[in-house]
């Protein structure tokens, strides 16, 4: 019987070893930037997990150690270096979706851009103009990010191949030829995406039954764990503390309660994602009902032989999904794995997080036999299998807050479209806390009200209900080979408020 790794996080994470707390890893050589502190090459990485907590009163608290807390701690030490700053994380850094998630930094929007638009129109905008505004943003934050990475040494196997939507029905197909319509209408370039036949998806990836697919040019790969961790090590170069193990119950104004003690601070950053239901704090963005955690589960297979890869294709290391309701993504990883997640098992009841990420045999064989429709007659062999939860809220829509009376800021929701979006938060967060009045700001998904979540049980059968809508429409387009959407999906869509 063929056995696997199951849980310990991710692949990510264990493959680019123990958490900094307990290794004796070397931090990079320090950026050439001028704003950067010095620090010796082989300058050891802090014990983030036995540090003290600070005694005095902090400039910045973020609470959160993934990648919008990182990217917040980050980006504030670039714009004043004598900035205190202390990131508070309850397990260790890249414990959430930060260090689990499919490693693409993509360019979709982290919410429903209709949503965003009506949003934007009963405060009198243009909801078009706004949402190709936001649209523009994400797509800069990508190379953005890129050249960050590049300036400050952190090597995350990134590869700008974009990213390959391919369609295995003529309806998905049909999707493909409205979403690529309505992408140039709400900011896409047209130099940004292609609409490919069956032919000229094999070019690039032989997925057998692909009938044809949509590219986006400007999505990146990464691998999360060596992102997330070459953050930190950045961050703490540049003199802000990182303290793991450091759980925060509650938020508000002049600092935070954590397991350890109080934590004092002029401004305090919640970034918490999926995990925002276990703190507490009387803020605008953070409330019990305000997100819960959605379970996407992924597999990674061994190393594949170079004969295979020949046979596959995929040079160009695209990040790889579908068109399908019950979507999947994947990527072709640097040491030559297929690294494939899908939603599997959705939603624990009373937003229950995944803890260590143990997924269960069924949602591995669905992942498995969904490689195995697009590689058929391929060997592969699952290698480590895992999940994590993104934060989603109502409206399926990411929203960014401050309130200037607590100075308290909120990011929550990116509904699995936070690799790219975390950055962009965090820019925005800190125009905000600044009082700066920038074309951050004024992007739609700042103060956006989602709505609350219906209590239990009514919330677990409604995500469980999307789900199963959206796996029989999938099994009705496949079996008919359809060449429209069917119904059913379309109920589930808007049951979701993902109807645009």
């Amino acid at each position: 019987m063929t056995t696997y790794r199951n849980g310990e996080v991710s692949h990510w994470m264990r493959a680019s070893g123990p958490p900094a707390a307990t290794a004796a890893e070397p931090s990079r050589p320090p950026s050439t930037s001028a704003s950067a502190p010095p620090a010796g090459p082989c300058a050891a990485v802090p014990d983030r997990g036995s540090a003290p907590l600070p005694d005095e009163p902090q400039d910045l608290v973020v609470v959160g150690g993934g990648l919008t807390g990182l990217w917040a701690a980050y980006q504030a030490a670039v714009e004043d270096p004598d900035r205190t700053i202390t990131v508070l994380e309850a397990e260790h850094v890249g414990y959430g979706a930060s260090g689990r998630n499919g490693g693409w930094m993509s360019t979709l929007l982290p919410g429903n851009r209709a949503v965003y638009a009506r949003a934007a129109r009963a405060r009198g905008l243009d909801g078009v103009a706004e949402v190709s505004a936001f649209q523009r943003r994400m797509n800069a934050t990508i190379d953005d990010t890129l050249r960050v990475l590049a300036e400050e040494g952190i090597d995350a196997d990134q590869h700008q191949g974009g990213h390959l939507q391919i369609a295995t029905t003529p309806a998905a197909l049909r999707r493909l030829e409205r979403a690529h319509a309505a992408h140039l209408a709400h900011g896409y370039r047209a130099s940004e995406l292609d609409l490919l036949d069956a032919d000229r998806v094999a070019e690039r990836v032989a997925v057998a039954p692909a009938l044809g697919g949509l590219h986006y040019r400007p999505t990146a790969r990464v691998d999360p764990a060596k992102l997330i961790r070459g953050l930190a090590r950045v961050v703490e170069r540049r003199g802000v503390r990182v303290l793991e193990g450091t759980r925060v119950t509650r938020v508000g104004a002049g600092g935070v309660t954590t397991t350890r003690g109080d934590v004092r601070a002029t401004t305090v950053l919640c970034c918490l994602e999926a995990h925002s239901v276990q703190v507490e704090g009387d803020v605008p963005g953070l409330g019990r009902r305000e997100v819960i955690p959605v379970n996407s589960s992924m597999i990674v297979t061994a190393p594949l032989p170079d004969a295979v890869w020949e046979r596959i294709g995929w040079d160009g290391r695209e990040c790889l999904g579908d068109a399908a309701h019950t979507f999947v993504y994947a990527q072709r990883t640097e040491d030559g794995r297929i690294a494939i997640g899908g939603r599997g098992t959705p939603y624990a009841y009373a937003s229950g997080t995944p803890g260590p990420g143990v997924v269960d045999a069924r949602t591995v064989r669905t992942l498995r036999d969904r490689l195995r429709f697009f590689f058929p007659g391929v060997d592969l062999t699952v290698d480590h299998a895992w999940r994590g939860a993104i934060g989603v809220t109502r409206d399926w829509c990411a929203g960014v807050f401050f309130d200037p009376r607590t100075r308290v800021g909120v990011v929550r929701g990116f509904a699995g479209h936070g690799v790219t979006a975390t950055r962009l938060a965090a820019r925005t967060l800190l125009d905000r806390a600044a009082g700066r009045d920038t074309p951050l700001t004024r992007l739609p998904w700042n103060d956006h009200d989602s709505g609350r979540w219906e209590p239990e049980p009514l919330r677990w059968v409604g995500v469980h209900a999307m789900y199963r809508l959206f796996g029989v429409a999938d099994r009705w387009e496949e079996s008919r080979h359809s060449q429209e959407t069917a119904l059913i999906a379309r109920l589930g869509s808007r049951l979701a408020g993902l109807h645009e």
